[in-house]
């Protein structure tokens, strides 16, 4: 019973964890509009949000062992939650710009918490729903955004009504703490000699990038990341400025692209029964950009949001397979060290080309948005088959 409650509430702390991160890109026409910005302005906001959590993912093994998974995830919840009060209340751009900044750390302490905390409590399959659960936030976040701007016309409200959400979670984790403790006091009684060891230490693990492939696996999450962000945070603005979408349509179609990943992810836990990662894989790729065509040649009307779906059910197992098939490729002996550099790439992905697009798109034509999730689609497609041609001994 403890343990299922506790599921309950980590799978509602991933949900907060999803909630804000298509906030910006959805409110941003309106934002930008209200305080006479230029279009690449949102980039500076993403740079900082990353750079906060790029921050608290390196100190959180510090944080975890000092003052355990729960209170971090309550801190998270807590600094997410007034971070995002204080962009209802921003009176300019720079307290936006500051408040990025305790968005981002509280982001990437409370990812890192409970991967943590699920990968050393519970099996392997929770960990494969735990990441769906993220998507369902994403896909709350601008459906919530654009109700609020379709009925109030204020982006505002809609940062009160997420801010108020985040706040909300984070009480009903304060409420679940003493569950966090039950459940580290029963998973040390539990505690036997059938646990996974340990990966040894060894001269590999001292290398991990000398290993054949590495760099083609980092190159993978970087242009996978560098495209999924690109897609949440301009793909309201092209939908807008581009397309002539309405900004609270534009704001669900954007919510379909992020439904399109929670519904990927789920089928992709039933798929994996039937196909192996490098298959998933490819077939993620396969739909991202079948979808990245489609936004050149469907019309503005409702088809146009099957593009944003099949980009988005493309996305979905790219970067979970490829975390799962790393312990493959490399071996078991680098394989933790393989998956923090690809975890550091993601974030060179996110921190530096949506914001690049952004800059580059001010002097050129915001139309060649869909040229650009292509090509990362495509740098995908090429980096994929040298990796797998480096590491198919194992097959």
């Amino acid at each position: 019973m403890i343990t299922t409650i506790l599921l309950i509430v980590i799978y509602l702390a991933f949900i907060s964890l999803g909630l804000p991160d298509a906030l910006l890109g959805v409110a941003w026409p309106q934002i930008r509009l209200d305080w006479g910005l230029g279009l690449d302005a949102a980039g500076i906001i993403s740079i900082v949000i990353t750079g906060g959590t790029i921050a608290s993912s390196l100190l959180s093994g510090k944080l975890i062992k000092r003052f355990g998974e729960g209170k971090i995830t309550l801190l998270s919840g807590l600094m997410t939650g007034f971070a995002l009060l204080g962009y209802g209340f921003a009176p300019s751009f720079l307290w936006f710009i500051l408040l990025a900044l305790p968005l981002g750390f509280g982001a990437g302490s409370v990812d890192t918490a409970l991967n943590h905390y699920v990968a050393t409590h519970f099996k392997a399959h929770h960990m494969n729903w735990l990441h769906s659960f993220w998507g369902v936030g994403a896909t709350a976040g601008p459906v919530l955004m654009g109700a609020v701007l379709a009925t109030s016309g204020s982006w505002r409200n809609g940062y009160f009504l997420v801010a108020g959400i985040q706040l909300v979670l984070a009480t009903i984790i304060f409420i679940s703490l003493p569950l966090w403790r039950l459940q580290d006091q029963k998973s040390e009684e539990q505690h036997s000699d059938d646990d996974e060891p340990t990966e040894a230490h060894g001269k590999d693990l001292v290398k991990p990038l000398k290993k054949p492939g590495v760099i083609y696996a980092l190159l993978v999450f970087m242009a996978y990341c560098s495209g999924e962000y690109t897609m949440g945070l301009w793909g309201a603005s092209y939908l807008v400025q581009v397309r002539g979408i309405a900004v609270e349509s534009a704001a669900n179609w954007v919510a379909s692209y992020y439904a399109g990943i929670t519904l990927g992810r789920f089928l992709a836990g039933f798929l994996s029964f039937k196909l192996n990662n490098r298959q998933m894989i490819t077939l993620g790729l396969t739909l991202a950009t079948l979808g990245g065509f489609a936004m050149f040649v469907l019309p503005s009307s409702g088809l146009l949001m099957i593009a944003f779906v099949l980009v988005g059910l493309g996305f979905a197992p790219i970067f979970p397979a490829m975390v799962h098939e790393t312990p493959k490729r490399f071996g078991k002996q680098v394989a933790q060290s393989v998956i923090g550099y690809q975890m550091a790439s993601a974030y060179v992905g996110i921190a530096v080309f949506p914001p690049l697009f952004g800059v580059v798109m001010k002097h050129l034509n915001l139309g060649l948005f869909p040229l650009f999730i292509i090509l990362c689609v495509s740098f995908q497609i090429w980096a994929v088959y040298r990796l797998n041609r480096i590491t198919h001994s194992y097959v």
